[in-house]
């Protein structure tokens, strides 16, 4: 049985590709390379980063050249979206493992995700900020389809909760200098900042100028989706991001005996430094969807509807807790954690201090 994986492996987004596929190899080498009698081989492909010509061309190549039976992957929306039409076409799942833009789903009845919605992991940090008196926030999100999501999920919950925003700025998604937009920010005299930046060279940035331009010493919190304090950033960040509040569905500080063990051997096959992040553990759960589906129609993949309707529905315990594929949505539900940036044993971390349980991923 043959997957076809698409990611970044090359370009600013590569550690993308690195933190699923080291997720997928994590799970392969605790469960074997073979489920329902079928052997299971993957194929990589690298997709560069934010080029969905390129997406297109590597998918129909692993239709049509490899014969694959399941597509997966997709570290990025744009990937995401060029693709889903050829699953349609061909009838083959796509299992989405990171691209977090709400509409993904909709967008072929043969795609499944198991990461996040990005609308259902931002609300309950607009909740809890309302909750917790903050009064007035100011958004900054990259102006492609993430970040609008996030800017519109933050703000509607915020507003219904009586909280107040005073201002927003959509930024290019290449834009790494954020000096003149925290000016602007700290002379609003906001509670808090709520931003949404794809990780990396981006996120690097606003961290850097939110600590230059004396925000925190203005009092002016910073709050975002996991994806601003992820793990292989979180260092880079340094102790500016200490007591940042974000909320997301996984943190590899997380409270479980299956984590400790997802945690022990990924550092087991990749190093004791290595770094685990919410794309590992998308990865991971990919493979588990994948293998539980295998298992259930019983190693058969020439259907895609059938496969498909052993996907919907189907729950497991993940490093993140319990989650379940929506029958409906085809998306996550999961529990969505509130985090705090502290230094624990010497290191950055985030540390759930509380959850909103069961959280389904609306459209």
């Amino acid at each position: 049985m043959k997957i076809g994986v698409i990611l970044p492996f090359s370009g600013p987004y590569a550690p993308y590709g690195e933190q699923i596929s080291s997720g997928i190899k994590v799970y392969m080498k605790e469960h074997g390379d073979t489920v329902a009698g079928r052997k299971i081989e993957m194929i990589y492909k690298d997709d560069t980063g934010v080029a969905p010509e390129i997406d297109r061309r590597l998918a129909q190549e692993l239709i049509v050249t490899e014969k694959v039976d399941m597509l997966a992957g997709f570290g990025m929306t744009p990937s995401a979206l060029a693709v889903a039409p050829l699953a349609t076409q061909s009838k083959r799942p796509m299992i989405v493992m990171n691209a977090g833009s709400a509409t993904i789903p909709s967008r072929s009845p043969y795609i499944v995700r198991v990461s996040e919605s990005l609308p259902q992991v931002t609300r309950p940090m607009a909740q809890w900020a309302a909750k917790h008196g903050v009064k007035k926030v100011y958004t900054l999100v990259a102006d492609y389809a993430p970040g609008i999501d996030t800017e519109k999920a933050f703000t509607k919950t915020f507003e219904d909760l009586g909280g107040t925003i005073i201002g927003s700025v959509r930024v290019p998604v290449t834009n790494t200098d954020f000096s003149s937009y925290m000016q602007k920010i700290k002379d609003e005299k906001p509670d808090a900042v709520f931003m949404f930046l794809p990780p990396g060279p981006a996120t690097i940035s606003f961290v850097k100028s939110y600590k230059e331009r004396g925000l925190r010493k203005a009092g002016i919190q910073m709050f975002g989706t996991h994806d601003l304090t992820e793990e292989t950033l979180i260092d880079a960040l340094g102790d500016g991001v200490i007591g940042t509040i974000t909320s997301g569905y996984y943190s590899a500080a997380h409270d479980s005996d299956l984590n400790r063990k997802f945690v022990k051997e990924y550092k087991a096959m990749f190093g004791p430094d290595a770094k685990i992040n919410f794309m590992s553990a998308t990865g991971y759960d990919g493979m588990a969807a994948i293998y539980a589906v295998l298992e259930k129609t019983g190693g058969k993949t020439d259907d895609g509807d059938k496969l498909m309707q052993a996907f919907k529905g189907l729950s497991f315990e993940s490093p993140r807790g319990p989650v379940t594929i929506d029958a409906e949505t085809r998306d996550m539900t999961q529990n969505i954690y509130l985090r705090e940036v502290k230094r624990v044993d010497g290191q950055l971390a985030n540390v759930e201090f509380d959850k909103v349980a069961n959280v389904k991923a609306q459209p």
